[in-house]
């Protein structure tokens, strides 16, 4: 974590802004190491401020009111700032936020984020020529909606690039955060913050997100493996079933019988399944028109798509859409009402005064 010329004896000073809909895990799953440190440390290496929009406290996604400590007027001098986000990010950013952020960036604040505040931190532009990370689910939606060309995404557990220090989501901000200890206090306070944590060992940063196919799948059968693999690399353009069964040196029978055997359904459904579970995250996760989902999905027919999705979901791509409008728009009537974005550029208004001190 950054110096930024503070003596040794005074603590450091993080700053957690918390975006409406947050991960509740991921947030104590970054701060807990903190108060951990300065317990076994028997003295404050780490202090911290939870910062909202308004200064009002702010609900995380399992409806838990976190209070916060300040607002972005009114925010203390801090050494690193994590945004803290979740589910529906793309519904809860605002242009106040926004600002503030980009003029941190500007003044070359040390930032970081936590599961899904990476794509706030690159649509406020300061992520513009860094390496980041976010939660898996939201990747492959940014690719594909082509978002952000300046920032390159890692699948990573987490990336530590210069003065930016983004997470993916869960309990992988305590991996991220025991690092940044190890290499300000040395490896040993961070494997005992572990160790109390019941933390089995701290990964490592080159580390994937998500848990081995294998794991997933609950059987370790190569075979299967490999078909799966496949089709997960193949959802834009679907291969068929006897394209998948020559890849794995199988006859169409056998690859039958090898996904009856052990997930307990056709070849064909299972890919299918994949599929229409992609589109449902780019439905909920993106602006894309629902003709483009169904292309990137490997559905050639719109009529199609919307017949498949329906049977699947039981409502059609335009109903999922409808849904999750009024869902976000219920939860605006009962919250703090926020400036909206659109989605262009960052507008300095130079009304966050409180910024200037802020080094």
């Amino acid at each position: 974590m950054p110096h930024n010329g503070r003596p040794a004896n005074i603590p450091q000073r993080i700053g957690f802004l918390l975006v409406p809909g947050f991960s509740h895990m991921a947030f104590t799953s970054a701060l807990e190491p903190l108060r951990m440190a300065n317990q076994l440390a028997e003295r404050d290496l780490y202090s911290w401020s939870i910062i909202s929009r308004d200064g009002q406290p702010v609900a995380a996604s399992n409806h838990l009111q976190v209070a916060a400590d300040a607002s972005l007027r009114t925010a203390p001098e801090l050494d690193l700032i994590i945004v803290c986000s979740g589910i529906d990010v793309q519904e809860h950013l605002d242009r106040d936020v926004l600002t503030w952020l980009h003029r941190l960036g500007t003044r070359h604040v040390p930032l970081g984020s936590v599961c899904t505040g990476g794509y706030i931190l690159a649509r406020a532009g300061v992520l513009n020529g860094y390496r980041c990370t976010l939660h898996w689910e939201h990747i492959s939606s940014i690719h594909e909606a082509l978002l952000f060309p300046e920032v390159e995404f890692s699948s990573e557990l987490f990336v530590l690039d210069r003065d930016r220090y983004t997470c993916s989501g869960g309990v992988a901000p305590m991996d991220m955060i025991l690092t940044l200890i190890a290499r300000e206090h040395g490896a040993q306070l961070a494997e005992n913050i572990a160790e109390e944590y019941l933390h089995e060992r701290i990964r490592d940063f080159t580390e994937r997100q998500r848990t081995p196919l294998k794991v997933r799948l609950g059987t370790s059968q190569p075979k299967l493996v490999e078909v799966v693999t496949l089709m997960e690399a193949n959802l834009h353009e679907p291969l068929t079933l006897d394209e998948l069964a020559s890849h794995a040196r199988l006859s169409r029978r056998q690859l039958e019988r090898l996904f009856q055997r052990h997930l307990g359904c056709a070849p064909t459904r299972y890919y299918m399944d994949l599929r229409l579970a992609r589109a449902r995250q780019l439905l909920l996760q993106t602006e894309m028109p629902i003709t483009d989902v169904a292309l990137a999905c490997g559905f050639v027919s719109p009529p199609h798509f919307t017949k498949c999705y329906h049977e699947r979901q039981g409502r059609s791509p335009s109903e999922e859409r409808r849904l999750r409008r009024q869902r976000l728009l219920s939860g605006s009537a009962n919250g703090p009402q926020v400036t909206p974005v659109t989605p262009d550029t960052i507008e300095d208004t130079g009304e966050i005064t409180q910024l200037d001190k802020v080094e």
